[in-house]
């Protein structure tokens, strides 16, 4: 008897398998198609009165972000003495100006100490004045200066050298001022190098004032 060669039938998936997988990939699809893209949305409220810069002038090298980018100037004398020698006008008028404006006012010795110095390294460079005790001088000076943007910085070491510088330019050319160069050295002796009161204000007045008197003749060529 020949042997009946009986195979069975392979079951079929269910259809409701079928429905599912059809839905997942029907949800991913409208998920991918139809999210927000976060370019479009907001990146937080802009405070009133004020519009959000756009994100493509937020780069390196924009106006945006160098404006962001750069940090707020500091509080104080660093304030005084932002300006450069190539914005300012040092001259013994604007420096004899400055001294006669109110010593009370924010700033008031800094700026003139700010003159002052400018006043002075010009006058170091002039061939007449060329000296190492002048050069000497006028190192410390800018050296003190320097410092002014630092904290709780005193002025007093600016207008100690700025003295110094005075005296030697007089000793170097000027014979005729050594009495106004040595009234100026001690009124250094006086200086507390603030402004917090009154007695403090009318002493860098007359230090200033007197200074813009001496820069004032160290400015006219030497007899």
């Amino acid at each position: 008897m020949a042997d009946i060669n009986i195979q069975r039938k392979k079951s079929s998936p269910s259809p409701w398998i079928l429905v599912a997988l059809a839905a997942v990939v029907l949800v991913g699809a409208a998920y991918f198609f139809l999210r927000p893209d976060p370019a479009d949305e907001p990146a937080g409220p802009t405070p009133a009165g004020m519009t959000a810069a756009p994100a493509d002038t937020l780069t390196p090298g924009s106006p945006a972000y160098e404006a962001r980018a750069t940090p707020p100037p500091a509080d104080g004398v660093a304030d005084s003495l932002a300006l450069t020698p190539e914005t300012e006008d040092y001259s013994p008028a604007t420096l004899a100006a400055q001294a006669a404006t109110n010593p009370a006012a924010p700033n008031y010795a800094a700026n003139g100490l700010q003159k002052l110095t400018g006043i002075l390294v010009a006058l170091a460079d002039r061939d007449d004045l060329r000296d190492p005790a002048i050069t000497e001088q006028r190192d410390n000076l800018t050296s003190a200066t320097n410092r002014l943007g630092e904290p709780n910085a005193s002025l007093r070491p600016g207008f100690v050298a700025a003295a110094g510088l005075i005296r030697a330019m007089q000793q170097k050319a000027y014979p005729g001022l050594e009495g106004a160069a040595n009234d100026l050295v001690r009124l250094t002796g006086q200086l507390s190098g603030r402004s917090a009161t009154a007695a403090d204000q009318q002493q860098n007045k007359q230090f200033l004032t007197q200074a813009a008197a001496a820069v004032r003749v160290l400015s006219e060529p030497a007899q």
